[in-house]
C-alpha cells in the first residue's frame, strides 16, 4: 500500500540546504496540466521575487500522466506526489510539504494572476490570518461559465454565508493566502472540491481574521477537471452536514410547530379558509408533529457529536447543554407520554360509559397516540444525548 505525501512529509520533513528559509510558499495542485504548469511556476517565482521575500513554489502532483510533474520541476518547483486523487488531497500534500511562514494557493491553469502575491503577503504582514480573492467583479470574457457565475457560485456562497455568517463575497475563489501556523486550527480533512468550502467554514468557526480583496479571473488553459453538478452537490452537501441547525433543527421545529397548530385547529373545531377541518387534517398534523420531533432529536444528537467528538463550538448548543440535564429530558418525555395516556384513559372511560359501543372520539384518540409517541421519542433521545456526552476526555 502506497503512503501519501501528506503522511510521509509529516513523518520525515524535507531536508533543505543552507540559506534563508522561505517566508512564503506558493502551493499549486496539478493534474495533467502540461500546457500551463511551466508558465504557472515561472510566474509564481517571478511574483515571489517581486514581493522581495524568500519563497518557494510547491507543486502537488495528483497522479499526472502527461509529464506535468517533470515540467514543473524543470521550471524550478519542488514537486510532491499525492497518489490519492482529489483537489483537497493535492492541497493537503502541498501544505504538508510547504516550509514558508505564509502559504498562497493558486490553480495550475493560469486563471489566477500571481502578480497579486505581494498583496497577499502584505495583508498577512498586517495581521490577517487568511486572505481570499474576490473574482466576481473582474471575470474576463470566457473565464467562467454562466451557470457557475450566475447560479452555482452565488447560490453556494449565499448558502455558506447564511449558515456560517462568513461575509465572504466569493467563497470558492481558488487564490488564497494564510499563515501556516493556523493549519492545526483549521484541521482540514476533505479530499474533493468541497475543500474550498471547508477552509472557509473552519476559518469562520475558529474566528480567524479573514480578509478579501478584488482580483481578476482569466480564461483557463488546458482542460477543466470541474464537474458542475457533481462538485456543486458535494459543496452543498458539505454545507448541510456541517450545519445541523439548518439541516435538522430549523426544519424539525417548523414541522413540529405546524403539526401542533394543525392538531389544535382540528381539536378546537376552528373554521379556517372557509371550512371545518376534521380527521384527515388531524392525522396529517400529528404526522408532522412526530416527524418534526424526530428530526429535532437528530439535530440535537448531531450537535452533540460535533461538540464531543469533532471539537465544534456552537454557542446556542453550549448554552442548552449547560442549562439542561438528562433528567430534564426524561421528565419532559415522561410528562408528554403520561398526558397521552391520561387522554387515552378518558377515551376508554367514555367507551365504557357508552356500554362498549362504537367509539366516536377519533380525533382525540389520534392526539393521545401522538403524545405517547412523542413522549417516547423525547425520553429515549434524552438518553442518547447523554450517551454521546459520555465521551472520555483525552
Amino acid at each position: 500500500m502506497s503512503m501519501s505525501t501528506v503522511e510521509s512529509t509529516r513523518d520525515a520533513p524535507r531536508e533543505r540546504g543552507p540559506g534563508t528559509p522561505p517566508r512564503v510558499s506558493v502551493v499549486i495542485p496539478c493534474l495533467n496540466e502540461a500546457e500551463t504548469i511551466e508558465e504557472c511556476v515561472r510566474r509564481a517565482l517571478a511574483a515571489i521575487e517581486a514581493a522581495g521575500v524568500p519563497g518557494e513554489v510547491v507543486v502537488a502532483d495528483n497522479g499526472s500522466d502527461d509529464g506535468s510533474a517533470q515540467l514543473a520541476e524543470a521550471a524550478g518547483a519542488h514537486v510532491v506526489h499525492e497518489p490519492r486523487r482529489g483537489y483537497g488531497s493535492a492541497y493537503l500534500a502541498g501544505f504538508a510539504a510547504a516550509q514558508g511562514e505564509y502559504i498562497v494557493m493558486a490553480d495550475a491553469d493560469l486563471t489566477y494572476d500571481f502578480g497579486y502575491l505581494p498583496r497577499f503577503v502584505a495583508e498577512l504582514d498586517n495581521g490577517a490570518e487568511m486572505v481570499i480573492g474576490d473574482r466576481m467583479d473582474n471575470i474576463h470574457p470566457g473565464a467562467m461559465p454562466w451557470l457557475h457565475r450566475y447560479v452555482g457560485n452565488p447560490v453556494l456562497t449565499g448558502t455558506l454565508n447564511a449558515f456560517f455568517r462568513t461575509g465572504i463575497k466569493d467563497a470558492h475563489c481558488g487564490m488564497r493566502g494564510f499563515r501556516r501556523d493556523v493549519l492545526p486550527r483549521l484541521d482540514l480533512r476533505t479530499t474533493g472540491m468541497e475543500f474550498a468550502s471547508e477552509m472557509v467554514i473552519r476559518a469562520a468557526k475558529e474566528k480567524l481574521d479573514v480578509r478579501q480583496f478584488p482580483i481578476e479571473y482569466h480564461p483557463r488553459g488546458g482542460e477543466s477537471k470541474l464537474s458542475s453538478f457533481r462538485d456543486g452537490w458535494r459543496h452543498l452537501r458539505f454545507l448541510l452536514v456541517h450545519s445541523p441547525t439548518h439541516l435538522f433543527i430549523i426544519p424539525g421545529a417548523i414541522m413540529a410547530a405546524l403539526g401542533v397548530l394543525a392538531a389544535a385547529v382540528v381539536l378546537a373545531q376552528i373554521d379556517l379558509f372557509g371550512r371545518t377541518w376534521d380527521l384527515h387534517a388531524m392525522v396529517a398534523g400529528c404526522l408532522l408533529m412526530v416527524v418534526g420531533v424526530q428530526v429535532l432529536a437528530l439535530g440535537l444528537c448531531a450537535h452533540a457529536y460535533g461538540t464531543y467528538f469533532m471539537g465544534e463550538r456552537d454557542p446556542w448548543f453550549d448554552r442548552m447543554r449547560a442549562r439542561f440535564r438528562l433528567e430534564h429530558g426524561l421528565l419532559l418525555g415522561a410528562g408528554i407520554g403520561f398526558t397521552g395516556l391520561v387522554i387515552a384513559g378518558v377515551i376508554v372511560g367514555i367507551w365504557i360509559d357508552r356500554g362498549f359501543g362504537d367509539l366516536s372520539e377519533e380525533r382525540l384518540a389520534v392526539w393521545a397516540a401522538t403524545l405517547i409517541i412523542v413522549g417516547i421519542q423525547v425520553f429515549f433521545s434524552s438518553f442518547l444525548l447523554s450517551i454521546l456526552g459520555l465521551r472520555r476526555r483525552d
